[in-house]
């Protein structure tokens, strides 16, 4: 039903439908943005195999061996933008289904915090990567664990701000889908 919203203040009211148009154009954009992004490790591997010079530490240690240092931020918004796909198609089923529903100010902040969130993981990577470079040269590839909580910390950091946005989605959802 279009006509079930609720007023935010002197903010406009968001229907179901509009809620639901925002999770799945947001969900694509960032899906597509993963995708794109899992090209680095690509390059990535390209590079360190015309090099040929890895050092021992790297040859040592095989989880750095096959990692890259952009594969958390692709695989988050890849799995987070086809759960914000999800998330939009299941408001647009219960909108189609004629269910009477509201939105919470909650729900309605949802899609930009999931889409902040995944956009924060590539920032964080992406620019946390060269930070952390800065103060802690090679800590990817070299064992430096300060570095590597500094910079995972960031990227878990953005990952939550995601989950709290999944989570208000998630409560609405199971408010409107509750047994009669």
């Amino acid at each position: 039903m279009r006509s079930a919203a609720i007023a935010m203040g002197s903010k406009a009211a968001v229907t179901p439908s509009e809620l639901s148009w925002r999770f799945i154009r947001w969900g694509l954009g960032l899906f597509i943005t993963g995708f794109l992004t899992g090209f680095v490790p690509i390059l990535h591997y390209m590079a360190g195999a015309q090099t040929g010079n890895v050092g021992a530490d790297f040859l040592e240690n095989v989880t750095l061996w096959w990692g890259c240092p952009a594969i958390l931020a692709e695989l988050t918004l890849k799995t987070g933008g086809l759960g914000m796909i999800a998330i939009g198609l299941v408001y647009l089923a219960i909108t189609r289904q004629g269910e009477s529903m509201t939105i919470s100010s909650h729900e309605s902040t949802a899609p930009m915090l999931c889409a902040y969130g995944l956009i924060a993981t590539l920032v964080s990577a992406a620019a946390g990567f060269v930070i952390c470079n800065y103060f802690w040269p090679n800590f990817y590839f070299q064992p430096v664990q300060a570095g590597k909580n500094a910079w995972l910390a960031a990227q878990g950091l953005s990952i939550v701000v995601y989950v709290i946005g999944l989570c208000y989605a998630f409560a609405g959802i199971r408010r409107a889908a509750r047994p009669l």
